[in-house]
């Protein structure tokens, strides 16, 4: 095993040198191209590991010694969903509340299930066995958009700032409300039901309160905490060091907790943003901070999609997971759009302002390394069904990511002028 400095050493140098190479010969954004570019090396090292088998093994074990889960869960989601809430003006977060929250949590409830029926229906179809807690695992993991894939793609295209905001928020906020309700799944599935029953609502309901309603409002309390401390200083060296201490020590005290870690880690990056940042900074200490965590941002987005690209080379791949995989992706587009949709008009009977297109909406709701994160958490055994649903979230959140993520600013740009509200 390679030690951990040699080891991060390593990954730094190949997304230096990746991002560098997608900047200047491919001209593509930095997270693709770093991830395209890992994806290739991967295939190389599997198609070249016929003639050199021992290279292959070696690159094999050093990838397979990386736990992604807990690279990504417990560490990595700190510093960039406290520097995506940084993003995000409070203000207009709040003009958008009504729309983000309904779908953070009614969207991503009804993809869950659309998707668990609908992968179950196919996969049947095609001689692939799958339970329904197993779909509806599936639907879990895979229905939540992925904030650093959704930041880093509106970072790039230039989006109308409203649409921004709904997003993000969005983004921000249902990866929370997707790992309690795979949480709950999960743990029905262990313990439970030896009867195979399904969480009650009001499970459902408990787990949402106390995870993500607790992380919450953790968030808020250490972030005002903070405000008061950078009130009390006029350092940027000072003031640097409390939000890094705020986005690192808030998360662990969450995961300790087992409160919901990452929406901690966004409540207190928008008090920072909307409470610190705007009355108890210097503009030189908003500089700072603003080029700090996007350095971090940058940083840590390179090294996470260079991850998630070399994962193909401990990914189990066969002719039936890559027909799942297949199927998977028109299913979670579709069963995006149809509950999109359905909050869209909901609200729209309501008479409730919401911003945005349906269709930019779906294609701009990617999946990113957060799905294959909680695919790897899966139990081991049996090894057939985690490795089914495995493959199908890796499929898919390449696809997402190439595809959607570098089709997106033609799609607003066909789409300029009628980004606005739904009419009621």
């Amino acid at each position: 095993m390679m030690p951990s400095f040699a080891l991060l050493s390593a990954l730094v140098t190949l997304g230096a040198l990746f991002s560098f190479l997608s900047y200047r010969v491919l001209r593509l954004p930095s997270s693709v191209g770093t991830m395209l570019l890992s994806l290739a090396a991967a295939c190389v090292l599997i198609v070249g590991g016929h003639a050199v088998p021992e290279f292959r093994a070696s690159a094999q074990l050093v990838v397979a010694g990386i736990d992604f889960n807990q690279v990504v869960l417990h560490g990595m989601l700190a510093f960039l969903l406290f520097a995506g809430a940084l993003q995000l003006d409070l203000k207009e977060l709040g003009r958008e509340r009504v729309s983000v929250l309904s779908l953070s949590i009614f969207a991503t409830a009804l993809s869950t299930v659309i998707v668990g029926f609908l992968f179950r229906t196919c996969l049947h179809l095609v001689g692939i066995p799958i339970s329904t807690m197993e779909a509806l695992l599936f639907g879990a993991l895979i229905s939540p958009t992925d904030p650093i894939a959704v930041l880093d793609m509106l970072q790039r295209v230039g989006a109308p700032a409203e649409l921004k905001v709904q997003l993000a928020g969005e983004s921000l906020f249902n990866d929370g409300v997707g790992a309690v309700i795979f949480v709950a799944l999960l743990g029905a599935s262990t313990k439970g039901s030896a009867h195979g029953g399904l969480p009650s609502p009001a499970a459902f309901g408990g787990l949402l309160l106390v995870e993500a309603g607790g992380g919450i409002a953790m968030g808020m309390v250490l972030g005002y905490l903070t405000y008061r401390l950078i009130r009390m200083v006029d350092s940027y060296r000072v003031e640097v060091m409390l939000t890094l201490a705020l986005a690192m020590g808030g998360y662990t005290l969450a995961d300790m907790l087992r409160l919901s870690a990452p929406l901690e880690a966004v409540a207190a990056g928008l008090m920072v943003s909307g409470t610190a940042r705007r009355f108890a900074m210097s503009p030189t200490t908003r500089d700072h901070l603003e080029n700090f965590w996007e350095l971090i941002d940058d940083i840590m987005n390179v090294v996470l999609f260079l991850l998630l690209g070399l994962e193909l080379l401990v990914l189990p791949l066969s002719y039936s997971l890559l027909t799942a995989g297949l199927i998977a992706i028109p299913i979670v587009l579709l069963a995006r759009y149809a509950s999109v949709m359905a909050v869209v008009r909901t609200l729209a009977v309501c008479r409730q302002r919401v911003t945005g297109n349906v269709a930019v909406l779906t294609w701009g709701g990617l999946r990113g390394a957060l799905a294959v994160a909680l695919a790897l958490s899966l139990p081991t055994e049996p090894a057939g069904a985690r490795n089914l649903l495995l493959a199908a979230t890796y499929i898919t959140v390449v696809f997402s990511v190439v595809v959607q993520g570098l089709t997106i600013a033609p799609l607003l740009r066909r789409m300029e002028g009628r980004l606005g509200d739904i009419p009621c």
